[in-house]
């Protein structure tokens, strides 16, 4: 449903010219404000809670629309409230939950971290720190551990900001190489 919604709206954006440029799309987003800024932080938080697309798509989204620092900050904002959002829906409705979302595969392959005595912890806070796990995946299973809600809090605010940047930079400076015209 999810990646039918976003291939409506690229169709959508594309045929209004708004994907002509950074420019276009920004002017298009000004119009919105305030709310349009909650929107993107809305859909950050969707995206997390309901893994359909990467992570990395909607941070360079949130760069090209609003810029660097601010692009960031709302892009932190949202991956941080969904994080805490997936990690308490696990704690709440417990491993069955996480079978919607993920595949048996995936769930056993990032479940075996749970079971390493006391060092999942560690293990979560690197995968965070590091963009290269799939940190929606590993926020679900941090909610059926022992991990406390203040361990997990202080991960997520502190290792997010790292991975957050080298995606939304590293993606954005990739997108400006292949479509120099939307620098």
């Amino acid at each position: 449903m999810g990646i039918i919604l976003c291939a409506g709206l690229a169709v959508w954006g594309y045929k209004k010219g708004y994907f002509r440029s950074a420019a276009a799309l920004q002017d298009c987003m000004s119009r919105f404000g305030f709310w349009g800024m909650v929107c993107f932080v809305g859909v950050q938080i969707i995206q997390v809670v309901f893994p359909i697309l990467p992570g990395g798509v909607s941070c360079l989204a949130g760069v090209l629309l609003y810029g660097p620092w601010l692009g960031f900050l709302l892009n932190y904002m949202g991956i941080c409230i969904g994080s805490m959002a997936a990690f308490g829906i696990a704690r709440n409705l417990g491993r069955s939950a996480i079978g919607k979302f993920f595949s048996e595969k995936q769930i056993r392959r990032y479940e075996e971290w749970t079971k390493k005595d006391g060092k999942f912890a560690k293990l979560f806070a690197a995968a965070i720190f590091f963009p290269v796990a799939p940190d929606d995946l590993l926020c679900y299973l941090a909610g059926i551990t022992a991990m406390t809600w203040g361990q997990f809090i202080c991960i997520i605010l502190l290792g997010k900001p790292f991975s957050i940047a080298l995606y939304s930079m590293g993606l954005t400076k990739l997108f400006q190489f292949i479509f120099p015209s939307w620098g």
